[in-house]
């Protein structure tokens, strides 16, 4: 470890016995949020910026997915240069990016001008997937998981709390407000993290072209990867489905709440998440994966179950999908980080091209699950909402089931594949 000034420079051989500090888990925690807030902010708003920009009703999902097909890309094309590229300048460029992508989104006039603007959003917002692998360097191995948990808190928590203040941001003034909002916080982030974050940089010596190959073998030789992904496929599709159309679900026929009522049912929906992330890292560090993992699709199953019981009075109903919602989010964030865990016992070196990986691969089930579930409302209401919703957790599950059981969380990692991937 070197001081250079003010700067703190942390080699590659003492990162990985560092225990974090509080400071800058908080950091780091802080950042996660700001940035990840940005891929949810449009999630409320999708039909006002619709309208908006002139994207006909069942078209209006656009908005959410190619948000989420920006992140994906980032996922497999950014996020593997965090085991090349010196890691805070990597995170910073990136963050500085979504910020002039959210100014751009801001002052879009029409849909040809937008879409592209938000799909640049969900670019560079692959920053807060550089910074968690970086967080798994800061811990040691027993702590890993709690690490890696603990800063996931603050990932969900601005996952939470991105609805709610984006509706509520465009109750009082208009959606615009929300995105030139989010560029000016991005802003002010990026000069925070140069300041702030201490170098990494890594030791892998591959070319951009080969770290990209990579991967390629990464995917079919970490059985610990396939699997995980999968897992999370199932879930986070269930995820995307549910929060791209409860908002129609909230404001349309039989409930007609306002866009504050959508603010107040994302933040006490969202809590779930955000309970859930420290309770998953310690049970994902206690060896507890796959029973985690199946308690985990039940659990979003059952949210979605829920949400097809039938409450005449609208305040109850509201109630009702509050619950729905936790129960939704608990389940969806606890099979993340432990499958997130389960990846990283894997060779340090190759943290951010697994975690590229994982992220990307559900990312994309998410991008197709923001797309279907607006299809899904347009043509068959909530019913084939919740009906899309429940089959993809039970699909999961009936995967987890006929799998056979991996010894160790990872353990079985391929000495030829390590030889193969340096």
């Amino acid at each position: 470890m070197e001081r250079a000034g003010d700067i703190l420079t942390l080699k590659p051989d003492d990162v990985a016995k560092l225990a974090a500090s509080r400071s800058l888990t908080w950091l780091l925690a802080a950042a996660c949020g700001l940035i990840a807030a940005n891929v949810y902010y449009a999630q409320p708003l999708a039909g006002l910026i619709g309208r908006a920009i002139g994207l006909p009703p069942e078209a209006s999902g656009l908005v959410v997915t190619l948000t989420q097909v920006g992140y994906g890309a980032g996922l497999f094309l950014i996020v593997p240069l965090g085991d090349l590229i010196e890691n805070r300048i990597l995170v910073t460029s990136m963050v500085g990016i979504t910020s002039l992508a959210l100014a751009a989104a801001a002052w879009s006039p029409d849909a040809a001008s937008f879409l592209p603007a938000v799909l640049l959003i969900g670019l560079g917002s692959v920053g807060v997937q550089i910074l968690i692998p970086y967080a798994s360097h800061m811990a040691s191995p027993e702590t890993r998981g709690t690490m890696v948990g603990n800063v996931t808190t603050g990932l969900m928590a601005g996952v939470m709390l991105s609805r709610p203040v984006s509706s509520w941001i465009a109750s009082v003034s208009n959606w615009r407000c929300v995105f030139l909002l989010a560029s000016a916080l991005m802003l002010a982030l990026t000069v925070w993290l140069a300041l702030r974050l201490p170098k990494r940089m890594p030791e892998s010596k591959l070319t951009y072209v080969a770290l990209l190959a990579s991967m390629s073998r990464l995917a079919l030789k970490s059985q610990t990867l396939r699997q995980r992904a999968i897992y999370q496929c199932f879930l986070y599709g269930a995820f995307s489905l549910f929060w791209t159309t409860i908002p129609m679900r909230l404001t349309g026929p039989g409930l007609h709440f306002s866009q504050s009522g959508v603010a107040l049912f994302a933040i006490l929906g969202g809590c779930g998440g955000t309970l859930a992330a420290p309770i998953a890292g310690r049970l994902a560090d206690r060896g507890w994966t796959r029973l985690a993992t199946g308690g985990a699709m039940m659990a979003v199953a059952a949210g979605f179950l829920l949400t097809l019981v039938h409450v005449e009075n609208s305040r109850l109903a509201f109630c009702l999908l509050v619950v729905s919602a936790i129960v939704l989010d608990s389940g969806m964030t606890v099979n993340f980080i432990v499958g997130q865990r389960s990846i990283f016992v894997t060779e340090p070196e190759y943290r951010s091209r697994l975690n590229g990986l994982y992220m990307a691969f559900f990312f994309l089930a998410g991008a197709a699950g923001s797309a279907l579930g607006g299809w899904a409302y347009a043509t068959g209401g909530w019913q084939s909402v919740s009906s899309l919703g429940v089959a993809l957790p039970v699909a999961g599950l009936i995967w987890l089931l006929a799998e056979r059981r991996q010894s160790g969380d990872g353990a079985a990692w391929d000495r030829t594949t390590r030889r193969t991937l340096r």
